[in-house]
């Protein structure tokens, strides 16, 4: 007999090569398609809101800064609750909001409105990451954890692409509204699978909503050191995203490419190359480590970014191309990193990441667009390398740090056997 036949496996968490991990991970892919799609709804329209609102691009910016703000305000709230009444509740209840919300967006009178309405939205959508992110954690087995997050990632890439494809046509065809109202119906069947597909939790314990033990937490992530350099990698990462992603229609229908609103809209099929590239993320720290997955990942966004500035259709196409992969392969990296460091208090960890990263969203979709109408594409540009350099230090502070501690317990441990 096989030495390893009488071996029992007793971790009941979901492996991929079970049923219910490949139902969750479809499940958990339409809520990332549908919590993309609904976020960033309003940035490949931007052009066309601004010249029928008569707002500025820095103005238009707000209705999608405003949806990632709330969201990064909101999410830390969102997933205390989720420690209460479970992760599955909390993301159908946050779902079916946001939808709701979605269908009411096409309405509003005014940017004031369609800002407050965003900003509803963003709010309603923070029960999604961070219960998602820990809803993998407490389910999957951790070694298949950094590529069911993976696929997470990737949805959220598919609903990015899908829902600005979607927007960019149908504003040709129609008008912004109209697009907006074909995202919000987009969303709708992606709640609708999101919940007929979701295995049920099985290792989900119920907390107490103790504001006083939630802060303890909450302290206790804050001052560890890997936590602060990964909520730190992911926010300046999707500064980066932010900032591209919300200028890059004004300058594609504008001279010298004056591209029509549904070839723009198209242009996010690039947003395919974040899906490979995050669902390789598991790949890539098994090869080369989380941090030389990091420096591969930054790599690709600087390259990415510089090669965006030259005035050739080609060259933006493929320094987008550059840029959703550096981005997406980075997030991944980062976010996963977070869930296998909280050893306790995994949503608030997921939550605190998921604040930095859409904080980094809101800041980067204001900034770059205030960057490009001071200094045009080559502003926004500048703005996304000052980013992309803080990541590398970052990075390269934890390598140094992580040398110094291996030494230490090199150190530690041949004075031990020595006194021994």
């Amino acid at each position: 007999m096989d030495a390893d036949a009488s071996v029992v496996d007793t971790d009941s968490r979901l492996a991929p090569s079970s049923p219910g991990y490949r139902r969750m991970s479809f499940a958990l892919f339409a809520a990332g398609v549908a919590t993309f799609a609904l976020l960033y709804s309003t940035q490949a329209l931007l052009p066309l809101i601004s010249a029928d609102l008569g707002a500025s691009a820095s103005a238009a910016s707000w209705t999608v800064s405003a949806a990632t703000g709330a969201l990064a305000l909101f999410v830390l709230p969102m997933s205390a609750l989720s420690e209460r009444f479970g992760r599955s509740r909390m993301m159908t209840v946050s779902l079916t909001v946001a939808v709701a919300v979605g269908l009411l967006v096409p309405f509003a009178p005014s940017l004031e409105w369609l800002v407050a309405l965003r900003a509803v939205q963003g709010a309603a959508l923070a029960g999604v990451p961070a219960s998602a992110m820990a809803f993998l954690a407490e389910e999957v087995r951790p070694k298949a954890l950094v590529a069911a997050i993976g696929l997470f990632v990737a949805g959220n890439s598919i609903g990015g692409m899908s829902g600005r494809i979607v927007t960019g046509w149908a504003a040709q065809l129609w008008d912004w509204r109209a697009a907006l109202a074909a995202v919000g119906l987009m969303s709708v069947v992606c709640v609708v699978v999101f919940r007929l597909m979701l295995p049920r939790a099985r290792h989900f314990t119920p907390g107490s909503l103790n504001p006083r033990a939630l802060a303890k937490t909450v302290r206790g992530h804050l001052a560890d050191p890997l936590l602060l350099r990964l909520y730190a990698i992911g926010a300046l990462f999707m500064t980066v995203f932010g900032a591209v992603y919300t200028v890059i229609g004004y300058r594609l229908v504008e001279a010298p490419f004056s591209l029509p609103q549904g070839v723009v809209g198209s242009v996010f099929l690039v947003y395919l190359v974040g899906t490979v590239s995050s669902a390789a993320a598991g790949r890539l720290v098994a090869r080369m480590g989380r941090r030389g997955a990091l420096y591969l990942a930054v790599s690709t966004t600087a390259a990415g970014l510089l090669l965006s500035v030259a005035d050739s259709l080609a060259a933006v196409l493929a320094g987008l191309v550059l840029i959703t992969a550096g981005f997406f392969a980075g997030h991944a990296v980062a976010s996963s990193s977070v869930s296998r460091t909280a050893k306790t208090g995994r949503a608030q960890a997921s939550a605190l990441y998921q604040s930095a990263y859409y904080l980094g969203s809101s800041v980067g979709g204001t900034l770059g667009a205030v960057a490009f109408h001071a200094g045009g594409w080559a502003g926004t540009v500048l703005l996304g390398l000052v980013a992309v350099l803080g990541v590398v230090s970052i990075t390269l502070y934890g390598t140094r740090v992580a040398r110094v501690e291996r030494r230490q317990l090199v150190a530690l441990r041949t004075r031990s056997a020595v006194r021994a």
